[in-house]
C-alpha cells in the first residue's frame, strides 16, 4: 500500500508537532540557563557593590582619624604665626619705645571716645 497525500500531511504535521515540542522544550531550558546566569552575575554584582561600600567606609574612617591631626598641625600653625607677630611687635617696641607708647595711648584714646560715644 503506498501512502496517500492525507497520510503524508499528517506524517509531516506529526513531524512539525514534534519539532515544535522540541523547540519550546529547548526555548524553556534556555531561558532558565539564563536566569541562572543573571542570578549568578547579580549576586557577583550585589558582592561588588558590598566590596566596594565597605572600602569607602573604610577609606572615610581613615580620613577621620587623620582630621585631629590635621587640625593640630593647623592650629601649631596659627600659634607658630602668633608667637611671630608677638616677637616683632616687642622687637618694634624695644626699636622705637616713644613711638610705640604713643600709638598705644592713641589707640587707647580712640577706644575710650568710641565706647562713650555708644553710651549716648
Amino acid at each position: 500500500m503506498t501512502p496517500t497525500s492525507t497520510d503524508a500531511i499528517k506524517t509531516n504535521l506529526g513531524q512539525a508537532g514534534t519539532h515544535l515540542k522540541q523547540a519550546a522544550s529547548d526555548a524553556g531550558e534556555a531561558i532558565r540557563s539564563a536566569a541562572g546566569v543573571a542570578g549568578e552575575e547579580l549576586k557577583l554584582g550585589k558582592a561588588n557593590v558590598k566590596s566596594d561600600l565597605a572600602d569607602s567606609a573604610l577609606a572615610g574612617i581613615a580620613a577621620a582619624e587623620h582630621a585631629g591631626g590635621a587640625a593640630r598641625e593647623q592650629v601649631d600653625a596659627l600659634m607658630d604665626k602668633g608667637r611671630d607677630l608677638i616677637e616683632s611687635a616687642a622687637e618694634l617696641v624695644r626699636e622705637r619705645p616713644l613711638a610705640s607708647f604713643g600709638v598705644a595711648f592713641a589707640a587707647g584714646f580712640i577706644i575710650a571716645k568710641l565706647a562713650r560715644g555708644s553710651d549716648k
